[in-house]
């Protein structure tokens, strides 16, 4: 069985800066993609940043500039630091990992980590 679990979320102001992690853990072969979505109520989840295995990365525009995603493949681990926060970033997010096992390849989801930047 394989978990993603998340870290890192929190209140913050407007212009300050959150950095989360995101480990994934269980009888894991090989960890690919890995990336960050974010959903607000009554929305559809968006995806934030992904980063290949070999660190390719992209991001959607409203972030650019403003938050780096990352990874430590020793540690299964994937992470999104946040700077310049804008209330306009306040949502759950989620890490999604692309995770090959015994079982075979599938994409995994963590629980979710609450942001809420206030202005």
């Amino acid at each position: 069985q394989v978990q993603l679990v998340e870290s890192g979320g929190g209140l913050v102001q407007a212009g300050e800066s959150l950095r989360l992690s995101c480990a994934a853990s269980g009888s894991i072969i090989s960890v690919s993609t890995m990336s960050w979505y974010r959903q607000v109520p009554g929305k559809q989840r968006e995806l934030v940043a992904g980063i290949s295995g070999g660190g390719s990365t992209n991001y959607v525009d409203s972030v650019k500039g403003r938050f780096t995603i990352s990874r430590d493949n020793a540690k299964n681990t994937v992470y999104l630091q946040m700077n310049s926060l804008k209330p306009e970033d306040t949502a759950v997010y989620y890490c999604n990992s692309l995770i090959t096992t015994w079982g075979g390849r599938r994409t995994y989801w963590g629980q979710g980590t609450q942001v809420t930047v206030s202005s």
